[in-house]
């Protein structure tokens, strides 16, 4: 679904009321805009429209039957959009705004184009902390469809010059608002009466939330982030290396020295927020090859920077 050439000259603005005015006007004409959230850089279009929607699949050429996550202001119209049981409601008190998705089933009445939800009976939604997705929420007033802003299946964007780089020309307008803080996608969970399924690991815990195994037949996808190969470097990645062999661009963590490293003394938290910027930044060195460090530990981080990796490895 990707154009075979460039239709749009895109721009970057500095995050402000301006650039919200802008990115709101062509949202509402159908077109998609990138916004910074709090985990990374969103492709944000109508989740109403499903022209709208349409073209987030072009931009990103991206797979129809992988659903996109909408986001909203807050519970009372997340819970316009979906059914929320004991037990969702519990998780969306704790953690929203922020980077928590709640897969439920859809309300009779929710006007989300199936294309956004490819079809299924259920729903992605999240309400963001990021004050320029707020802002463009506000703004427009419509629920907005966001995956990450990067072609379908490559590096997720947490800079505005990641985005430049995997989708100029796709898009009319990227918003600046600097490094995304948390650096990594969103927990989705799919809250069920008296059950929690874990769809993709994330930076938000979920105690006695059960994991759910990436689906290997396109099918049985009911929530982004779950095909198997996702998240890919161009090239070949080895994982768990301890030292770079030829030609490969070495990524370290803690004692594990390379060509650059997530974190010095180790802390999973500057890992995630440092993952793609280095995943980047090695894809696109003279090298024909990327190695990444071990990355030990069982905590939420570490298991959703270990899924990441694990994921871009299988392309």
């Amino acid at each position: 679904m990707t154009p075979s050439n460039p239709p749009y000259q895109t721009t970057i603005r500095r995050y402000g009321k301006a650039a919200i005015a802008e990115a709101a006007d062509l949202i509402r004409g159908g077109y998609p805009v990138a916004v910074p959230t709090e985990t990374v850089y969103g492709l944000a279009a109508d989740a109403t429209s499903g022209e709208a929607v349409a073209r987030i699949y072009e931009a990103k050429g991206r797979p129809s039957f992988n659903p996109l996550i909408v986001h909203v202001l807050d519970l009372a119209a997340a819970e316009q959009l979906g059914v929320f049981s004991a037990e969702a409601l519990a998780l969306a008190a704790a953690h929203w705004p922020g980077p928590l998705t709640l897969v439920v089933p859809r309300h009779p009445d929710c006007p989300v184009a199936g294309l956004a939800t490819a079809g299924l009976d259920t729903i992605a939604i999240r309400v963001p902390a990021h004050r320029a997705m707020r802002a463009l929420l506000e703004a427009t007033g419509l629920p907005l469809a966001a995956p990450s802003a990067n072609a379908s299946g490559r590096i997720s964007p947490t800079r505005a010059s990641h985005v430049e780089h995997s989708l100029a020309g796709r898009i009319q307008l990227i918003i600046d608002d600097g490094p995304a803080s948390v650096g990594i996608e969103s927990t989705i969970v799919l809250a069920e009466p008296g059950a929690l399924r874990i769809l993709r690991a994330g930076p938000v815990a979920i105690d006695g939330a059960s994991v759910a195994q990436s689906p290997i037949d396109p099918a049985s996808v009911i929530a982004p982030g779950q095909l198997t190969s996702h998240y890919a470097p161009a090239k070949p990645l080895r994982l768990n290396a301890e030292k770079a062999r030829d030609d490969e661009w070495m990524i370290g963590f803690g004692q594990v020295s390379g060509d650059a490293n997530l974190s010095l003394d180790g802390s999973l938290l500057q890992g995630a927020a440092r993952l793609f910027d280095e995943l980047h930044i090695a894809d696109q060195s003279d090298r024909h090859a990327i190695a990444v460090a071990r990355i030990e530990g069982d905590s939420a981080l570490a298991v959703a920077i270990n899924d990441r990796l694990n994921r871009a490895a299988s392309a």
